[in-house]
Formats: C-alpha cells, sequence, structure tokens
C-alpha cells in the first residue's frame, strides 16, 4: 500500500517553511516585533502616550531614557537589571548615580499591568520608551523586537564593565566588539550625544582647566568652543551646571553632533577623540547625511538592545520594575 504523494510534499513544505520561519534570532533566542498583539495589543501604546506626556512637561527624559538603555544592556544584558532597588543594586553604583526615568517606566508599568497584568517586561518596557525617546525629538521611529525577560539579579559590582566616556576609543571599540557590535554601530551610538547635557564638574572641567588654571585642550579642540566652555565652566563656578552635549541641538534627534566634532567643538573628550582614527572620521562625515545616519542607528539600537537577553523560561516577568517578584 503506498503512501499519497501529495501528502509527502505538502508535508514537506510545511516543514520548510517551520524551520525558514526564524523572527529574530539572538545566540539562539528569539524576538519578534508582535509579541504582544494577542496577549497585550495595548503595549505599545501605553508605552507613546506615557512618554510623550512626560516628554512635554519634561523633554530632558528623551537623553535619560536613552541612557537608561545603554547603562542596562551593556551590564549583564537588556534585562531591566538596573531598574531594580536595593542595596548595592546597579543602580547605586558611582557610574549609574546621575541615571533618571525611573519614574515614567514605573508609571508605564503600572499602566500595562492594569490593562494585561504579567504579561509585559520592564526589559521590553525600557526598550520601547527608548524608541519613543528618539521618535519624541523628531529621529526615526523603528520596529522593536519584543519578548525579553526581566532579570533577578543586579549588583553595583557588574557595573565596571560599562563603557565609560573615560575610556579610550581603542577600549570602547572592544567593548562593543565584545558585543557583536561594529565600528559603525558605535560611531552612530555615539551620535545619540545630540541628546542630552554633561555636568561641567564630571565632564568638562578636567578637560579645559588645569589645577593651576592652565588649559589641557588637546590639539582638536575649536578655539571659539574653548573659550565658550570656559565661561561656561570657569574654575570656581557651579559644578552642577550643565551643558548641552550638542551645543544648538540637545533636544532634537539630528547629526548636527558630527558636524560639532569634525569642527572642534565636542564637549566630552570621548566624542572629540573620534578625530584621531581616520576611518571614523570618514564615517562621521557621511553620517551628515542623515538618511544614512538613520538607517545604521536603527540597525544599532535593534541590536543593542538585544544583548544577550533573557527569553522562554529565563528570567521572570516583573510585577514592580524595582524589585523581583
Amino acid at each position: 500500500m503506498g503512501v499519497d504523494r501529495s501528502i509527502i510534499l505538502c508535508s514537506s513544505f510545511m516543514i520548510l517553511i517551520i524551520f525558514s520561519y526564524r523572527p529574530v534570532s539572538v545566540k539562539g533566542q528569539l524576538l519578534t516585533t508582535s509579541f504582544y498583539s494577542k496577549a497585550c495589543p495595548l503595549a505599545e501604546s501605553i508605552v507613546q502616550a506615557t512618554m510623550k506626556a512626560y516628554f512635554l512637561l519634561q523633554p530632558s527624559i528623551a537623553p535619560a531614557m536613552l541612557k537608561l538603555l545603554f547603562s542596562d544592556c551593556f551590564v549583564q544584558g537588556c534585562d531591566a537589571s538596573v531598574l531594580l532597588s536595593g542595596p548595592n543594586t546597579e543602580k547605586t553604583a558611582e557610574a549609574n548615580l546621575n541615571l533618571r526615568g525611573f519614574e515614567v517606566i514605573e508609571e508605564i508599568k503600572n499602566e500595562i499591568e492594569l490593562a494585561c497584568p504579567g504579561v509585559v517586561s520592564c526589559a521590553d518596557i525600557l526598550a520601547l520608551a527608548a524608541r519613543e525617546a528618539v521618535v519624541l525629538t523628531k529621529g526615526p521611529y523603528w520596529e522593536v523586537k519584543l519578548g525579553r525577560r526581566d532579570g533577578n539579579v543586579s549588583l553595583a559590582a557588574n557595573v565596571k564593565s560599562l563603557p565609560s566616556q573615560t575610556d579610550s576609543i581603542t577600549e570602547m571599540l572592544r567593548i562593543f566588539a565584545n558585543y557583536g557590535l561594529t565600528t559603525e554601530e558605535f560611531v552612530v551610538l555615539i551620535g545619540a550625544h545630540t541628546l542630552g547635557t554633561a555636568s561641567c564638574k564630571n565632564s568638562i572641567a578636567h578637560r579645559i582647566n588645569s589645577i593651576n588654571g592652565s588649559f589641557s585642550t588637546g590639539l582638536n579642540f575649536n578655539p571659539l568652543f574653548l573659550a565658550m566652555l570656559q565661561q561656561s565652566c570657569p574654575i570656581g563656578g557651579d559644578g552642577s551646571r550643565r551643558v548641552a552635549l550638542d551645543t544648538g541641538s540637545e533636544l532634537v534627534f539630528d547629526t548636527s553632533i558630527f558636524k560639532n566634532i569634525l569642527n572642534g567643538s565636542a564637549v566630552l573628550d570621548i566624542d572629540q577623540s573620534l578625530l584621531n582614527i581616520p576611518t571614523i572620521y570618514r564615517m562621521m562625515q557621511q553620517f551628515i547625511t542623515f538618511k544614512r545616519f538613520n538607517t545604521i542607528f536603527v540597525r544599532a539600537m535593534n541590536r543593542m538592545s538585544e544583548i544577550q537577553v533573557k527569553t522562554g523560561f529565563i528570567g521572570e516577568i516583573r510585577r514592580n520594575c524595582s524589585m523581583v517578584n
């Protein structure tokens, strides 16, 4: 008794479809843009509405969200561990003491829990909020791949792996490469410095004034910009005063940060030192074209937000983003 050939062909075709469908693979872990389409279809709308409400009252929440995601993903992966409160957690580490926006994530989480309790992770909320931060400042929109779960461990000691603005470009590139991010993706993520500010005491004073009052400027400093910084952050002045990272454009997501760097007008050491590497110099010249920058930035944000994600039965879905269940 033979087997119907049409059944074999149909079965083979179905197997091919099953094994060909690969939404997004992150070292064997799957994320999809439609992860909550049935379980919590209002999740993204809630994130968008809450972020917009906060942004209208406090525009500086946009760069704060981007920094929060960055600080989470580069320490034990994108698992919302940076949101956990308590002694010796990541948020208590010196490098994270200036992080903001925790209350925004908590409000989003509370609203989502009312709509669909126990479904949406804090890690996914953070990834979506970072996307909205870019959109609200006139940057590109992209579909965020979802399905992350929340971690149970948050240790201040682990924050030592977080890239620092005092690291050399070589060290930065090494860290990014360890997470599978390319030099081009590193440069566009630095481009997120188009948003936000830096304090005189922690980020600027050491660049423009030595202890005895002489200048330590480096070869790439624009003299006119140096004079402006010295006026904004004088010796003995208010160290808490903040200066825009991208002069004249700190609340608009654009590529003017690269124009300023190429002109010797970068606020941060790490930004200005990009000029010292010829390949990166050429990349910045190309990224001034906004369309190309947007394309690479979206790719980089997606890849960064997928670093060592927890999925499946690993981790949990927290009821409260600041504590484990």
